[in-house]
């Protein structure tokens, strides 16, 4: 019975120990740019550049990435990539993935560029870095653009 509570007992004074550490801050992913890669068939092949920024006291270690990124409310292209690196301390680094994007989401866009007036375009990149662990950060990065005027889909330029 005393070696259950001892047992018991050391397992409280660890979980008090632990939940007194300082927290980490989770890594910010930014949407750095796309570059156009060789596309295949009926679909579209880009290198999304993200960026990475580690705000903490220790690096952190990256093994694998999934992201997807949607325009305009839907999904326009994901991608996987098993990029292995590190993210220094109080540092950052730009990781580049390959995205697909399908004929159909292009589709999808062009047609809705066309119907109204889409003089700023909003952007979600989202998706999960993986630490090699069973843990991971997912990471969400949201943004706009505006069209040049004259663009087909944009409101007429005013006088």
């Amino acid at each position: 019975m005393r070696k259950l509570l001892f047992f018991w007992l050391s397992c409280v004074v660890l979980l008090a120990g632990c939940a007194g550490l300082p927290g980490s801050e989770p890594l910010r992913v930014t949407l750095a740019g796309v570059e156009s890669l060789p596309g295949q068939g009926m679909e579209v092949r880009m290198a999304v550049k993200l960026r990475a920024q580690n705000p903490n006291d220790a690096p952190v270690n990256l093994d694998g990435v999934a992201p997807t990124l949607d325009l305009r409310g839907s999904e326009l292209a994901r991608g996987v990539s098993d990029v292995r690196g590190t993210v220094p301390r109080f540092g950052e680094t730009v990781l580049v993935v390959p995205v697909t994007v399908s004929a159909f989401a292009v589709a999808r866009q062009v047609i809705g560029l066309a119907s109204g007036d889409n003089s700023k375009l909003d952007f979600v990149a989202r998706g999960r870095l993986s630490d090699g662990s069973f843990g991971g950060a997912r990471f969400e990065s949201k943004g706009s653009f505006d069209l040049p005027a004259g663009f087909p889909g944009t409101a007429a330029p005013r006088p």
